[in-house]
């Protein structure tokens, strides 16, 4: 079955798949770049990767309203309930763990930041998302530096890896090129970048080097443009 993503500005994603709905790292209303507000935003499961404001800010909002279930760190998962979130729709996870949901199943894996949530606690360790999900394995990398152990990541198949490309507060494109080879991915596609002036990009040259440089088909679209895994 496919899978359709939405790219929602920044690192924000929507993905559909089975009549399920998933929001990554739902950062709208402030976001520059997003084509939608909070209000409008529809899950069924939100997925935080770390509690930086850029990627959580949205979440207690849209998971209240929706009564959807958060996966996330455990210390984001305890600032989620702080903010009001139902304790039985927090689903709290640390790398190298997973949990079985109805969409599928969800890994947390390692990532290569710092993380605080919005009101100055400590975030936990950070980390990414590999999905096994309508027969397909997508990898959300969230805010992370270049890492060899994506070589592991990649084992056993990625459908479609999502990399940050925006440079200054994660790996920029030279680096994500490097990432693609090590996760070997049937296609990628760009997020964390053009949302302020710091972390510019040009998505369609990186696009060009993934096309020349591995045997991914690099895919780039605008906030609120969609594709099909």
């Amino acid at each position: 079955m496919s899978v359709k993503i939405t790219w929602l500005g920044h690192s924000c994603f929507a993905v559909e798949a089975d009549g399920l709905r998933l929001l990554i790292d739902p950062y709208l209303n402030d976001n520059p770049a997003a084509p939608i507000k909070a209000d409008k935003a529809e899950a069924d499961f939100i997925l935080l990767t770390h509690g930086h404001f850029d990627h959580v800010a949205d979440a207690p909002a849209i998971a209240k309203r929706t009564g959807a279930t958060v996966l996330a760190n455990y210390e984001v998962g305890e600032w989620l309930k702080r903010e009001g979130v139902a304790a039985d729709k927090v689903v709290q996870i640390n790398p190298g763990g997973g949990v079985q949901q109805p969409f599928g199943r969800a890994k947390f894996t390692i990532a290569h930041h710092s993380s605080s949530t919005p009101d100055g606690a400590y975030g936990g360790v950070p980390g990414g998302f590999l999905l096994e999900l309508a027969g397909k394995r997508l990898y959300f990398a969230g805010d992370t530096a270049l890492f060899l152990d994506m070589k592991l990541i990649g084992l056993g198949g990625i459908d479609l890896a999502v990399l940050p490309i925006g440079d200054q507060f994660t790996m920029g494109p030279e680096d994500a090129i490097e990432a693609v080879k090590f996760l070997n991915p049937k296609k990628t596609t760009p997020c964390h970048y053009n949302t302020w002036p710091p972390i510019a990009q040009d998505a369609a040259a990186w696009a060009e080097d993934v096309h020349r440089q591995t045997a991914a088909e690099a895919i780039v679209v605008e906030p609120g443009g969609s594709f099909v895994v």
